[in-house]
């Protein structure tokens, strides 16, 4: 076993990573040092103060990362219209990168030798957690206690804190949700429960931050929203932060029943994963992205976007934040943002986003040419015979030498 004397550890002063911290101690013989961010779950984080203290740890870290997480981490995702297996907006996939930087930046800061997480060994996080870490401090250790100690259950974990006096709120965790949920201000999702089991349904109870469709006000909520290089910067006229904005779209989209998910996807460990979204605010980020750009950018541009944005999400589900490869694809990803300035109107109704219209001083439709109506000119009719005819030359070629399709 590894010579190791301080470890930095993803805390979150729930019941596993409480146990953890002891586990370090006991296990280990090592200082631990607690690292809680608040990206918006919407829970308190103080507490976690308290019951770090409880367990003996002298360096307590809980800061605030909602403005950074949006700004660094989803707004740069959102200018490439991620979406992972046609469906998931990567709610927790974009979370982990900042949560890893900061354990590294803790573990420098604090002289640490380990860092440590309370992801199990049959998801996707252990990768994007230790990834992150490799890539911005090679040399450090990562210590994953569900890989290496028997508790394999809530029960045994239970026994394990009345064993060694951890302090636990019992009554509070026998009231514990049945899902594994994790939360940030981009998304909640939901596992384990009765949705492993694929065929059936998700209970309406689970839902935390939006009404089901059918509860959505019968009257719809028309929303402006004003973008800057890619990025949405007001609604409604009112400048906002990039927390601010999406916990206001969070709020909106939440209350008119959009956002909601059922997905079975390909974890990269291998197996396949049923899960449910809930996801107000990005859904209505990227539709009213899409609609800008629909308007701003160049068409090959746009269709370049799209063929590689499949190869940007797998790299930010898998892990692969700071990858030379994902940091490139930005880079060029941004470099096309530049014209997407102007404004989205949308309609949020029972579930639904509707674009209403879309302007931008960087618009590339030309209404002279585009118009049904006399064009003046602008446009000339016949110059797309030509046009068809060189298209078709190749297929002309083929079908005269016997290889028609039919």
């Amino acid at each position: 076993m590894a010579d190791i004397n301080k470890v930095v550890l993803a805390y979150s002063g729930g019941l596993d990573t409480s146990v953890i911290v002891r586990w370090l101690q006991d296990h280990y013989d090592c200082e631990v040092v607690t690292f809680t961010a608040d990206i918006g779950q919407g829970e308190e984080v103080e507490p976690a103060r308290a019951k770090a203290e409880a367990l003996g740890v002298k360096e307590i870290y809980i800061e605030d990362l909602r403005e950074e997480f949006v700004r660094d981490y989803v707004y740069p995702m959102f200018r490439a219209n991620t979406v992972y297996e046609g469906e998931y907006l990567l709610g927790t996939s974009i979370a982990r990168p900042l949560i890893a930087k900061r354990l590294v930046d803790i573990a420098t800061e604090t002289g640490a030798d380990a860092i440590s997480h309370g992801a199990t060994g049959k998801g996707n996080d252990q990768v994007r957690f230790e990834l992150g870490a490799y890539a911005l401090k090679p040399g450090i250790h990562v210590i994953a206690p569900w890989r290496e100690w028997d508790l394999t259950s809530r029960e045994t974990l239970m026994a394990y804190c009345e064993e060694r006096d951890i302090p636990v709120d019992f009554a509070a965790a026998g009231k514990k949700s049945p899902y594994s949920m994790d939360a940030n201000l981009l998304h909640i999702s939901y596992e384990g429960g009765v949705l492993e089991d694929p065929w059936a349904d998700s209970e309406e109870s689970m839902w935390r931050w939006s009404v089901s469709p059918e509860a959505a006000p019968d009257e719809p909520t028309v929303i402006e929203l004003d973008f800057r290089a890619g990025d949405i910067v007001a609604i409604n006229g009112q400048a906002m932060s990039p927390a601010e904005v999406l916990t206001e779209l969070n709020r909106l989209g939440g209350a008119n029943g959009i956002g909601r998910d059922d997905i079975v996807e390909n974890r990269y460990v291998g197996m396949k994963s049923r899960g449910c979204y809930e996801t107000p605010g990005g859904t209505i980020m990227l539709k009213a992205h899409r609609a800008m750009e629909s308007l701003t950018l160049d068409r090959e541009v746009a269709h370049l976007k799209d063929e590689l944005m499949p190869r940007y999400a797998t790299l930010i589900y898998n892990g692969y934040w700071w990858s030379p490869e994902r940091l490139m694809l930005q880079a060029a990803i941004d470099q096309s943002q530049a014209v997407v300035n102007g404004s989205v109107r949308l309609k949020l109704y029972k579930g639904s986003v509707s674009v209403l219209g879309r302007r931008s001083d960087d618009s590339l439709f030309d209404e002279s040419i585009a118009t049904f109506e006399d064009d003046s000119g602008a446009y000339h009719q016949g110059d797309a015979e030509g046009f068809i005819k060189l298209n078709a030359l190749r297929l002309r070629i083929a079908a005269g030498r016997g290889r028609s399709p039919r």
